[in-house]
């Protein structure tokens, strides 16, 4: 059996670690072969933290001093939620971590997991080099670059990303500046008016080059649908559809019972307002 093409994602977190941190981590527990390294200077104690969860301490001013340094300018990273604009950026300013990985990824903790290894297949690794969770747009919960100098760098394709760098204002640089409502209807980010080159932008002129190979397709679930099965490290909607992951954005506030079930079963539920044993 060959080898397996190898995956690190890389999260940066700052602050107090949120309520549905558990679920997260459990759901990396089920994803063993891909490694998930979170940045944080939180230095509590994680119970139940998987092997292939890795923690590095790094402070916000830390990061903000090697990425001036290795940018070439002073950029503004002066509160954590910045960080997001940074995100295309990780594999040029972290090469320590992902030495050594085939593809290097972006992610958040508001997600439990579901089948990775289901979705990012060898099929799609081999062929692609950006690979993206919806179709629409590149996606900052979760997205994979392939690990070489030139998809590290993609970032630079941007005529704006030293504006957005050292800016103190958050671009949503890392998916598409906001068009969020434009590229759902189905329109090309490179026909739409744009106020900075954002990363959805780089990569479909890129890729209209024939300089990239991008992958976009719609494999998770976001907002507050209801009915989400999770069943020993698979996910599924409705009965009917596997994903990839639950993005948690809306769910994490409006989730009304914040309990963690203990110790979280092999198979839970989401509603629109709780995570259940049971659908009642």
């Amino acid at each position: 059996m060959s080898k397996l093409t190898s995956i690190a994602s890389i999260t940066c977190w700052y602050g107090k670690f949120p309520w549905y941190l558990p679920y997260f981590l459990h759901s990396c527990s089920f994803n063993p072969t891909v490694d998930f390294y979170i940045i944080t200077d939180n230095q509590t104690r994680i119970d139940n933290k998987p092997d292939n969860v890795k923690i590095i301490y790094k402070t916000l001013n830390e990061i903000k001093a090697v990425a001036s340094q290795k940018l070439g300018f002073t950029v503004n990273i002066d509160y954590p939620y910045k960080l997001c604009d940074f995100k295309p950026a990780y594999g040029f300013l972290f090469p320590e971590i992902i030495s050594g990985y085939d593809f290097w990824g972006i992610g958040d903790i508001d997600i439990v997991y579901g089948s990775i290894r289901n979705f990012m297949t060898e099929d799609i690794l081999n062929n692609y080099d950006v690979i993206s969770s919806r179709h629409d747009y590149i996606t900052g919960s979760f997205c994979l670059f392939r690990n070489n100098d030139y998809v590290n760098q993609l970032f630079m394709k941007s005529k704006d990303y030293k504006m957005v760098f050292s800016n103190p204002i958050h671009f949503c640089f890392d998916e598409c500046n906001f068009l969020f409502e434009k590229l759902k209807i189905g329109l090309s980010i490179l026909d739409i008016k744009n106020a900075i080159e954002s990363m959805t932008y780089v990569v479909k002129k890129e890729e209209k080059k024939f300089q990239l190979r991008a992958f976009f397709d719609f494999i998770i679930v976001e907002g507050l649908p209801g009915n989400i099965e999770w069943n020993k490290g698979r996910m599924v909607y409705k009965e009917m559809y596997e994903v990839m992951f639950y993005h948690l954005i809306q769910f994490k506030t409006s989730c009304s019972n914040r309990k963690i079930l203990n110790p979280i079963p092999n198979k839970f539920y989401f509603t629109k307002t709780a995570i259940m044993k049971k659908l009642t």
